[in-house]
């Protein structure tokens, strides 16, 4: 019997259960982004934009640092759905236990990298003498918590491939309602600046966490959690690892990218570094489509595959390019002209505004192109192959934002000149991920396979 917050992805209509599918993961997303975002608006406007640069100045690194471990979990999503599409629930168990046990692993063994070692990563960037201090506090809070981060990114995981996006939805209402509250009265209340707004995320993070942890222990499907039976099956983790490393070291290699691109920023100095901070946090609503749609695109391959309905695994993709790359065009303009009144929820500095809205006119506007091209990765992952498209990223958008960096920029040194370089990555990239993807899928059978 079908659960009622599972969607079926192998026998409903492809668009209806893909928008029933992704709308909660978007909400979802938001409502995670909703964590980062209270920071910086409450520290914006309430501890200025020192406090609000420390917080930006940590986004990139903390990437960096976490990015590896949550690609694992695009391995989890991929292989649960696999076995539990062909009805393997055996399999489904020891993938599920395995996932959750490595969560728990890569959290602990992050927080320890994090709080030993954040301020001198954070030297390397050159980050601000004004911002260095208050970012090192934040950033080792955060790690604190990533035992919850893993967590939760690892549960929701596994209820993605399961085909239920609504209970994380309902979990990250309740914690980011606490988030936000938390935010108001360590700030605001008790003067914490940015110590309150970490020690806020982590208690948000802690309580998501815990809510999934409890649905999967109280699940009646294979999916269930016993936590006497976590440990790590070599067999599951080698298939989980398969998928996972490459996503994980492709989300390394942009992150390394991106702390270069940061690097960038911090020369332009603290109201940059601000207003950046609040680009990236607006233009990750967009991106949250994109990674949504990516994430249904893998969980509706796996099921199908799994299933042997290769018949519908073409639609499927094609559904999901279009419905991603529409709200990638629709959200990135409308933020991009309701930008002024945005930025302006973030800071009051003009200065911050503006600098704010000169990565949007290149960033937002253009976001329609990277949803496109995350489908085409997913489309790839989903087919069994996570080596190809982290070798297309590398090439195509690490490898050519860093050529701009150290070409293009050092002659245009200009703030919107630095953001062209995300665009034409994800242009190039689309193109070649695409003939990639029609070449690969050659190899797959059209027809069902009983």
């Amino acid at each position: 019997m079908l659960s009622k917050s599972r969607v079926d992805m192998i026998n409903r209509p492809i668009i209806p259960s893909m928008i029933a599918f992704v709308v909660p993961l978007i909400l979802s997303g938001f409502l995670q982004l909703f964590f980062s975002a209270a920071d910086t608006i409450v520290v914006g406007r309430f501890a200025g934009h020192a406090s609000m640069a420390a917080i930006g100045a940590t986004f990139s690194l903390t990437n960096l640092l976490v990015n590896f471990f949550i690609g694992l979990s695009v391995g989890v999503n991929v292989v649960v759905a696999k076995y539990f599409g062909a009805g393997h629930d055996r399999n489904v168990e020891d993938a599920v236990h395995t996932a959750i046990a490595t969560s728990l692993i890569s959290g602990v063994l992050l927080a320890f990298v994090g709080l030993v070692f954040s301020p001198v990563f954070l030297g390397w960037m050159g980050t601000p003498d004004d911002v260095i201090e208050k970012a090192s506090l934040y950033m080792r809070i955060i790690f604190i918590g990533m035992p919850f981060n893993m967590l939760y990114n690892f549960g929701a995981a596994v209820l993605r491939a399961y085909g239920d996006t609504k209970r994380p939805l309902y979990y990250l209402t309740v914690a980011g309602a606490i988030n936000v509250v938390a935010n108001l009265f360590f700030v605001i209340v008790l003067k914490m600046d940015v110590a309150g707004v970490a020690i806020a995320t982590v208690l948000s993070q802690a309580i998501s966490s815990l809510l999934v942890l409890i649905a999967l222990m109280r699940s009646n499907d294979s999916i269930k959690v016993y936590l006497s039976r976590l440990r790590i099956r070599l067999d599951m983790m080698n298939e989980i690892l398969y998928i996972g490393v490459p996503a994980g070291l492709q989300s390394i290699l942009f992150s390394i990218a991106n702390v270069t691109i940061q690097s960038s920023v911090n020369s332009f100095g603290s109201y940059a570094i601000a207003g950046n901070t609040a680009a990236i946090s607006l233009d990750s609503f967009v991106y949250i489509t994109c990674n949504s749609m990516a994430q249904t695109n893998l969980s509706f391959m796996g099921q199908n595959r799994g299933a042997g309905k290769y018949s519908r695994i073409d639609r499927v993709i094609w559904s999901a390019a279009i419905l991603s790359s529409l709200m990638g065009l629709v959200m990135g303009w409308g933020m991009y002209f309701a930008g002024d009144f945005l930025f302006g929820i973030y800071s009051k500095e003009s200065e911050v505004i503006r600098y704010g809205m000169l990565k949007a006119s290149v960033v937002l506007t253009t976001y329609f192109i990277f949803n496109f091209e995350e489908v085409m990765v997913s489309a790839i992952r989903g087919l069994g192959n996570s080596l190809l498209p982290m070798v297309i990223s590398v090439v195509c958008i690490c490898g050519f934002r860093l050529l701009w960096i150290f070409t293009v920029f050092q002659f245009f040194r200009d703030f919107r000149v630095l953001s062209c370089c995300f665009p034409l990555s994800w242009g190039l990239s689309a193109v070649v991920m695409t003939i990639c993807f029609l070449s690969y899928r050659r190899k797959f059978p059209k027809t069902d396979i009983e």
